[in-house]
């Protein structure tokens, strides 16, 4: 009999809580997410799903009284550690928002915006580094002739697949996607969903969505949150087909949410 390989665990979530101002957001989460597959996280509004996603690559520091405890252990490294590199962990955990949110310059530049902040400034490399990006977003054959122009022009299909190839661009390891098609038109979402489908190959990929469609498509593992507390995870076909907590088969069937 041919052994199935567990895949191996990318980034290691341990007794997260996460308080704002008081509230308790999360609730002593424990998950492991798996390498270069698709994990999506799914459950009601309100329930923790970009809180837990924007804690993985600290963004949550940004919002005013804020409190974290627990562990979040990326590639052994504890990412809630006071004394680590947030910069360099934001670097290596890209993030592409709901809605898309291109830099006030043209298509080249905001490819190329990040490979020069990392100290990138030779005209030939970034220009292949803006191509290889674009052509790995699916945008390169609708903007190869119009780099200069305002990214602001695109449309915003087109700009979100712009910002996924911003992110790319400095090379992560990781994308953390917080809803990057519910504000995109079903063609745009479709070529969302074709290039993170293909990109799994290459990094681990955390896809917030409140579509259970799209999760049932996209997903290898998926996380349930309601009201603050990991409910289940497990395999998408597991979750989906036979869930062991009687609050996923609800949610799952439509019953709340």
């Amino acid at each position: 009999m041919k052994v199935k390989h567990l895949p191996k665990t990318h980034i290691s979530v341990q007794k997260l809580n996460v308080f704002y101002k008081g509230h308790h957001a999360l609730k002593d989460i424990s998950v492991d997410i798996p390498e270069k597959q698709i994990t999506t996280i799914i459950g009601p509004s309100g329930c923790g799903k970009t809180t837990l996603l924007k804690s993985l690559n600290r963004l949550i520091d940004l919002i005013d009284d804020v409190e974290a405890s627990g562990r979040i252990l990326f590639d052994g490294v504890d990412v809630l550690d006071k004394r680590v590199d947030v910069l360099n962990i934001r670097k290596r955990m890209g993030l592409i928002a709901q809605t898309p949110s291109p830099l006030p310059m043209s298509i080249y530049d905001n490819v190329a915006y990040g490979p020069r902040i990392h100290g990138t400034n030779e005209t030939k490399e970034l220009d292949q580094i803006v191509e290889r990006y674009l052509q790995i977003a699916g945008l390169w054959n609708e903007v190869k002739n119009r780099l200069t122009e305002p990214a602001s022009r695109l449309s915003a299909g087109q700009q979100q697949r712009l910002c996924l190839a911003r992110a790319l661009a400095v090379q992560p390891e990781v994308l953390l996607c917080d809803e990057p098609t519910s504000a995109l038109d079903p063609i745009s979402a479709s070529h969302i969903e074709r290039q993170l489908f293909a990109l799994k190959q290459d990094y681990t990929i955390v896809f917030v969505t409140h579509t259970l469609r799209q999760a049932r498509r996209l997903a290898d593992y998926v996380i349930f949150l309601y009201l603050g507390q990991l409910i289940e995870q497990g395999p998408t076909e597991i979750i989906f087909n036979q869930p062991s907590d009687p609050r996923t088969k609800a949610y799952i069937e439509g019953s709340f949410g």
